[in-house]
């Protein structure tokens, strides 16, 4: 096993938080950062910022005219060895003269993983793979997922009581929790691509479904999901301008055995379109048919110190017959914001 020095976990590490900043930018792309060191001194770095365009590798490089020899070289994802809508970075980290490539992880796609690493090592560069690895695969995680998958990450956002209830039985809902969490959720929604609801809560709540902060220049797309061919009024919030919208009705999307949309079919067709990360903010319904076709990833749980109550309705549709069906959650985050509670879990 490689062992890493302090300089290089540092140097990495600078590398993600650049890589980070691209999160608005970069669409279907990965996020990537790159720092380049020469004789101890930090002499270049970049990320990369907009789709199609220059990766992390070639914006640092070019800050020093892609002269490189003898540097080393921190990336947070393998060189690309492919053209696509960019030339290969390999190739270009290879002309650069670095002596030694250090990558956080291998691309995901298994169609080119280790190709990029396979270039520079048979160029004479030395390479090593693995630092901060844990940290770079869930910084990309959405990006890895459809790579394997074909389909996003997604994320189910859930705002509930103490005693698991989303909403009043009228369908009232606001608000169950604070204005520090409300905000937090705006944040939440700006570092995914797409928003998912059902047709019940566009028809029940209208929401706007956008990104309430500054600073955003590509919205979340805004996805609907409806079975029934339900949203036909184009007055409703979702049709603003301010992000686009995606139906999936029986005219686009195929329907399962009991006559709703497939939601495997709409992954895929997201999938396809290049979206990496999905939000799920639905009603009962639609939260619990994706968590029991096992499409949920990640919960985000907001828990505020209210309770709504027995005839409140809970926080997803699940037929649970016995305690040995129950779902078990493990939680790797818990926090306060404000005086509300908020959890990350994902299902064992």
């Amino acid at each position: 096993m490689t062992t890493f020095s302090l300089n290089d976990t540092q140097n990495m590490d600078l590398a993600l938080k650049l890589a980070r900043q691209g999160m608005q930018g970069v669409g279907a792309n990965p996020m990537v950062g790159c720092v380049i060191e020469k004789e101890g001194d930090i002499i270049a770095q970049g990320y990369h910022q907009t789709f199609g365009e220059a990766h992390g590798e070639i914006n640092a490089l070019e800050q020093i005219n892609h002269q490189a020899k003898d540097a080393t070289l921190y990336v947070t994802l393998e060189p690309c060895s492919h053209r696509g809508k960019t030339p290969p970075c390999a190739q270009a980290v290879i002309n650069s003269g670095v002596s030694k490539v250090i990558i956080a992880t291998l691309d995901p796609n298994p169609l080119v993983s280790g190709k990029g690493v396979a270039m520079l090592r048979n160029s004479g560069i030395e390479v090593e793979v693995g630092l901060l690895e844990q940290q770079a695969q869930q910084l990309n995680r959405g990006f890895i997922k459809r790579m394997k998958t074909g389909i996003p990450f997604v994320t189910c956002k859930i705002a509930m009581s103490l005693d698991g209830k989303t909403s009043m039985h009228s369908g009232e809902s606001k608000w169950i929790t604070g204005p520090s969490a409300r905000v937090d959720v705006q944040k939440l929604r700006s570092q995914n691509q797409a928003i998912m609801t059902g047709s019940g809560t566009i028809l029940s709540d209208n929401p706007s479904m956008t990104v309430r902060l500054n600073g955003v220049d590509t919205p979340p797309v805004r996805i609907i999901i409806d079975s029934r061919n339900q949203i036909i009024d184009k007055t409703l919030n979702i049709f603003s301008i301010d992000a686009p919208t995606q139906i999936f009705n029986t005219n686009n999307a195929k329907l399962n055995s009991a006559g709703k949309i497939d939601l495997e079919d709409v992954l895929l067709q997201l999938g396809g379109q290049g979206i990496n990360t999905v939000l799920l903010e639905a009603g009962p319904g639609l939260t619990g048919a994706m968590i029991q076709s096992n499409f949920v990833d990640e919960f985000i749980i907001y828990t505020a110190p209210v309770l709504m109550g027995s005839d409140a309705n809970s926080m997803a549709h699940l037929s649970i017959a016995s305690m040995a069906d129950k779902i078990n959650l493990a939680i790797s985050d818990v926090r306060m914001i404000d005086q509300d509670i908020r959890i990350t879990a994902s299902i064992k």
